[in-house]
């Protein structure tokens, strides 16, 4: 259209032009209302942003933010979604979060449990193999009512790691911590017992020496005992005052909704982990100055590579769990259960093993390896 036009108000965020002069036909009215804007429409998904300094039909199109979305065009804002939803790829709507936690569905959660089945398994054939062999040198020799606790103790590491797994609930949140715990401190407990017994029996056999009364299988089991009751303390005061339990975290990602067991409080169980380190350390430290013994003694050596690696992968344990989210975190800590546990299995009765079936001439009273 031509002609003459005086700006006359804005509404809508329009600018309303009136006609007050033009040179078109007789035929048109004398006063016509023509709409101007300076930006085209902004599209479901975004929000109108005035421009500084501009006219109000002036603006440009934002995209709404993750978690917020608009459905209508030139939406003057976005709406935020609840916390359990998300918006869609386009920002147009909200739909419900996926759900993260470890489960026996994902690939990772089928591979430790099976991982953990296989273990535990392993831990009660060799369990029945030493029973079998039980009058033989090198299971007499090597405090045999030891060696079967510590068996039945790692083979329930193995399977506690199967608490970790699935949907989280009040039981396993309450179970899984201690039980590890508990359980953990009772393994580095009889290795503990077992160095400390390598000690005792090489220096008893000292002329002179007051040890002789010591040897034998009653200060192992009062040792391991001691030693369990103060990680059974920590797990009761813990459990009392401040609990674990299951929550719903809404905030670590914005995608996911991370169903996990918040411990209720670090500090205990970061004490249950420095006391069982505190027993590895001592273990390590007693087999480190008992693996030069005669070879009859050299199950220090053996205790000593086991406790190195122990201490290894829970040094490594602290970072990695702490910059670790979700599903990633519990992985995280089955895999030190099951390393650390794999490595006390496989440095101290696998090599007894080997002897038992493969070199039975090395399983004499003459050739006794402990």
């Amino acid at each position: 259209m031509a002609g003459l036009f005086q700006c006359n108000k804005y509404f809508r965020g329009m600018l309303q032009l009136k006609v007050i002069a033009d040179d078109m036909s007789d035929g048109w009215p004398s006063a016509l209302f023509a709409h101007s804007r300076c930006s085209e429409p902004c599209k479901p998904g975004f929000r109108k942003a005035k421009l500084k300094g501009q006219p109000s039909c002036c603006y440009t199109c934002v995209l709404c933010a993750d978690g917020e979305m608009s459905n209508i065009t030139d939406a003057q804002s976005c709406t935020k979604c609840s916390k359990y939803e998300r918006s869609n790829r386009g920002r147009t709507s909200c739909i419900p979060r996926d759900i993260n936690y470890l489960s026996y569905d994902d690939h990772l959660g089928s591979t430790l449990s099976s991982i953990s089945v296989t273990f535990s398994i392993s831990c009660a054939v060799i369990l029945g193999i030493f029973i079998k062999y039980r009058e033989t040198p090198i299971v007499r020799a090597n405090n045999r009512y030891l060696s079967c606790l510590l068996l039945i103790s790692l083979m329930l590491c193995f399977l506690c790691t199967l608490l970790f797994i699935g949907r989280p609930t009040q039981i396993c949140c309450l179970l899984r911590q201690v039980t590890f715990g508990i359980v953990f401190t009772i393994s580095v407990s009889s290795v503990l017992a077992k160095t400390l017994t390598v000690i005792i029996a090489f220096n008893a056999t000292k002329p002179g020496s007051k040890l002789k009364k010591y040897v034998g299988t009653q200060l192992a089991i009062i040792l391991v005992i001691v030693c369990s009751s103060g990680e059974i303390i920590i797990s009761i005061v813990w459990l009392v005052s401040n609990p674990p339990f299951p929550e719903a975290d809404t905030l670590s990602d914005p995608d996911y909704i991370i169903l996990l067991c918040n411990e209720g409080s670090g500090f205990f169980f970061f004490c249950i982990i420095g006391y069982i380190g505190t027993l590895a350390l001592l273990s390590f430290i007693a087999a480190f100055l008992a693996k030069d013994f005669p070879d009859r003694f050299n199950e220090a050596k053996n205790i000593t590579f086991s406790m190195l690696g122990f201490c290894s992968v829970w040094g490594a344990f602290v970072p990695a769990y702490l910059s670790s989210k979700g599903s990633r975190m519990v992985a995280v800590e089955i895999f030190a259960i099951l390393s650390s546990s794999a490595g006390l299995l496989g440095c101290i009765f696998i090599p007894k093993c080997y002897i038992i079936f493969l070199r039975p001439e090395l399983n004499t009273k003459a050739n006794r390896i402990i």
